[in-house]
């Protein structure tokens, strides 16, 4: 303690005890867990007792005056953390009152705490008594007089807090010693427009920035599907960090008008909710990709990551963009990221609109081929359909950009969807190189790996993509395959059900349970999975498909068979692949007739056949362990890999 320093270092509220100077808080002489932020509004509010403290004036007191921050958010979340902290109540309170649309005022009586000024035997520190408490506090304008009288005192000694205070505050910004952070979340940027229908475009800036960060080598950064869990969330930043894995959270908010876009971020180390930086930038429209790689750029400075020339090539985009393009474009993954038919569909739509108003936009025709692909493999459209322009929309994005992993990814799904394995294999590693931290080409990878019978590289590359984006339900549902294939049967369980806490509804992670309890002999437990999924509904042929497969293992022969004839009906209006009947003959332990639709789909190169060495449609739909043993078990079986291009050897060999 510095001897000339006159302010006191204790300050005493209620039962409540707060040491400036160590930064605790204190309940009869217990520490109270408080976060730094929370802290800092209380020494504020502290600082002033009895009088109104501004929003403003805190957002000047918290935050460097060169900068800007969507302190809003934060703010709230502090004052909230701080009421638990205290026992408080925002409509009876007891130290912290509201005042609407301006700030806050602290209303309990302040008293001091004279420490000694230097160590002595005494057991305890002499001290002052504090200002008489009441148990009812004062009400009206007369409660903050009332109280200011009674912390007249206290106020007069406490002038020398603002000097103290403001430098501490000033220290989160531009400290040298602050945490080291390796691992990172974006947080979904608040969409400020007030117009709900604009939440695409605030969520698409949100994956531009995970995107540009995720290329940084030295940075692990969690992908969109985990971190949109939190859009809207409570959630304390801690709990979301521990829940993520990651050290630091980046939080902030996009705002589109006039042609004019601006985005106000901060960089938060989470486990302590300290704030370690914030800034806000505002671009034309057209400049968008620019802003973003700015905005990437300084992130990856205030984690002091160096960025590589490679790397700042892409971060450095200088190109305009067409706002309308733009906007198809973000309109494009929202829809596509649903995966389902209707939503790619309308993905393809946006997407072409995108391309077509601007021809040069390499992310748009990346978007483009990427949704191609799933439209195949899920067996949604003929074999070919599409393909051609998937390898077109591919390949014209890397002529535009060499450096898109998106667009490496894209054509390394062609390229397994032509059964080009080595080909693609190439692709998929030139995306990692380009983007190391991308969840989409570590899973793309492990699918392909998967579909070629290498299961413990899938494993690997599976691993990888659920540390990057662990809360998506089909990373999580794509590992448990892996590693039931594997016959690693306690993880695979264990991996279905963490899928399951991620979406208690979704079918196909209950079908998949279903399955592997029936393998088990827990028919109870199985039933109970397959009665669950049967109450959600399960969309067009391949829901009709999977919902059939585990009928049969569940050994109702007849509700299978019912679906069957239904599916078979259903071919005479639409696209059906023969892999989806013949799966369900599997089954049903009518092999012969599965021979010869699958040779029907070989035939046609059909994309769905792909994952037919661990059986399985896309992770979706998959054969009972037993059903798929007694179709490998069959000569046939290695013939049909061969004409694939797929070595019989690896099957045999799980």
């Amino acid at each position: 303690m510095d001897l000339a320093d006159p302010t006191p270092r204790v300050l005493r509220f209620g039962v409540f005890e707060l040491d400036r100077r160590s930064g605790e808080l204190r309940k009869q002489g217990v520490r109270v867990r408080v976060q730094e932020q929370p802290l800092r509004v209380l020494e504020a509010l502290l600082a002033e007792p009895g009088e109104p403290v501004t929003r403003e004036a805190l957002r000047q007191r918290l935050w460097p005056d060169d900068t800007f921050v969507d302190f809003d958010n934060g703010l709230n979340r502090a004052i909230n953390r701080l009421r638990a902290a205290l026992g408080d109540e925002a409509d009876n309170p007891r130290f912290i009152e509201t005042l609407e649309r301006r700030g806050y005022r602290f209303i309990a009586p302040v008293g001091l705490v004279d420490m000694p000024s230097s160590p002595a035997p005494a057991p305890a520190p002499e001290t002052t008594p504090s200002a008489p408490e009441t148990t009812t506090p004062p009400t009206g304008r007369g409660r903050g007089r009332n109280v200011w009288l009674a912390g007249a005192l206290a106020a007069a000694a406490l002038l020398a807090v603002l000097i103290a205070f403001t430098p501490v505050l000033r220290r989160s910004a531009d400290t040298p010693d602050h945490p080291r952070i390796r691992s990172l979340a974006v947080l979904p940027l608040a969409n400020l427009t007030g117009d709900p229908a604009q939440e695409y475009f605030s969520d698409g800036m949100t994956d531009a920035l995970i995107t540009n960060l995720a290329s940084l080598p030295a940075l692990r950064v969690i992908s969109r599907q985990s971190v949109m869990r939190y859009k809207g969330s409570a959630t304390p930043l801690p709990e979301i960090a521990r829940e993520l894995g990651v050290e630091g959270v980046v939080q902030g908010s996009v705002v589109r008008s006039g042609g004019r876009v601006r985005i106000t971020a901060q960089l938060v180390h989470a486990p302590t909710d300290r704030h370690l930086w914030a800034h806000s930038y505002e671009r034309r429209l057209e400049d968008v990709l620019a802003l973003q790689g700015e905005l990437a750029r300084a992130i990856a400075e205030a984690v002091q990551i160096s960025v590589g020339t490679k790397e700042g090539r892409r971060l450095d985009v200088q190109r305009a963009v067409k706002p309308d393009a733009y906007d198809a474009y973000l309109l494009g993954w929202h829809q596509g990221n649903q995966r389902t038919e209707q939503g790619l569909d309308r993905a393809l739509g946006h997407f072409r609109a995108a391309v077509a108003s601007d021809p040069d936009f390499a992310l748009a025709h990346a978007g483009l081929a990427l949704t191609y692909g799933p439209r195949q493999v899920y067996a949604y459209v003929p074999p070919g359909t599409g393909l051609a322009e998937q390898k077109a929309a591919a390949l014209k994005a890397l002529e535009l950009d060499p450096g898109l992993a998106e667009a490496r990814v894209a054509l390394g799904a062609a390229r397994t969807i032509e059964w080009d394995w080595d080909g693609a294999e190439a692709e998929f590693r030139s995306a990692l190189e380009l983007n190391p931290s991308s969840s989409v080409g570590h899973g793309f990878y492990a699918w392909h790996l998967r579909s070629r019978g290498l299961l413990a590289e899938s494993l690997r590359h599976h691993r990888r993509a659920l540390e990057l984006d662990p809360l998506n339900v089909l990373v999580n549902r794509g590992l448990a395959l892996t590693l039931a294939a594997l016959g690693q049967d306690e993880a695979a369980l264990a991996q279905w059900n963490r899928a399951l806490e991620l979406d208690l509804d979704h079918p196909y992670t209950h079908l998949g349970l279903a399955l592997l309890h029936f393998e088990r002999g827990r028919r109870g437990e199985g039933s109970r999975h397959l009665e669950r999924a049967r109450g959600v509904a399960l969309e067009g042929p391949l829901g009709m498909a999977s919902l059939a497969v585990a009928q049969a293992a569940s050994g109702d022969r007849h509700e299978a068979r019912r679906l069957l004839d239904k599916l078979e009906a259903e071919s005479a209006r639409r696209y059906v692949s023969p892999v989806l009947p013949a799966m369900i003959h599997a089954a049903l332990g009518e092999n012969d007739r599965a021979f010869v639709l699958l040779d029907k789909a070989c035939a046609a190169r059909d994309p769905a056949l792909i994952s037919i060495q661990v059986g399985d449609i896309g992770a979706l739909l998959h054969l009972a362990r037993a059903d798929l043993a007694a179709l490998r078990a069959d000569p046939r079986f290695g013939t049909l890999l061969g004409r694939m291009g797929l070595d019989p050897r690896a099957s045999a060999a799980h």
